[in-house]
């Protein structure tokens, strides 16, 4: 295996790396393996997202929601005097 020496490394980069192997209870080199890994697309761990990216593009259009929607977006003066 072969060893590196990495310069330069940016406050916060080296604030979240050990933030990170605290948290997992790894060692520093560990964790940045493991993230150079990821990064390069090496890693066999399969990220775990927490967006909604796998809803997007899945809308069906619906006439009683657009209504809905509409309901809600329609203003009644006498409850605004």
């Amino acid at each position: 295996m072969a060893q590196y020496t990495i310069r330069n490394v940016p406050e916060s980069v080296d604030r979240r790396l050990r933030e990170e192997a605290r948290r997992q209870g790894k060692s520093l080199n560990q964790i940045a393996v493991d993230v150079l890994r990821r990064g390069l697309g090496l890693s066999e761990e399969v990220p775990r997202y927490d967006d909604l990216d796998d809803l997007a593009g899945t809308w069906v259009a619906d006439p009683a929601v657009d209504r809905a929607l509409e309901e809600q977006d329609r203003i009644e003066p006498e409850l605004w005097k």
